[in-house]
């Protein structure tokens, strides 16, 4: 028998994490190891193994939002992920404070074209 990859993000960030999934009615969360939220095959934030969120914005939005809370792109592997910023830990707290970058995240990725699924057809 496989054995299931274990997490080793805080729990306290996956707490914030579900807290903020849960802001957008039938929303869910992903991914076992690295958990994440998707639209239409679009990832729009995740959590790093170290328990950081990264969260994709558009471009005005992104460089307001690095401004605004003192932060920077995401990197993950040496790889600058050009769309994503890092959410201040402080801010991660503040689920109400975060929501309107949720959600503008949630609509940008959800304005994209769909990615062809990979999912075998039943």
């Amino acid at each position: 028998m496989a054995k299931q990859p274990v997490s080793t993000i805080p729990e306290e960030s996956l707490v914030l994490f579900d807290k903020l999934v849960a802001t957008i009615d039938g929303l869910e969360r992903k991914g076992a190891t690295m958990p994440y939220t998707s639209v239409n095959g679009h990832m729009f934030a995740f959590l790093t193994k170290e328990g950081t969120l990264a969260l994709r914005l558009p471009a005005d939005a992104r460089e307001e939002f690095i401004r605004k809370y003192k932060t920077a792109l995401c990197e993950q592997h040496g790889t600058v992920l050009k769309e994503y910023v890092v959410v201040p830990g402080k801010l991660f707290k503040k689920t109400k404070e975060l929501q309107p970058y949720f959600n503008q995240s949630y609509e940008y990725v959800g304005s994209l074209k769909p990615k062809p699924t990979t999912k075998p057809k039943k």
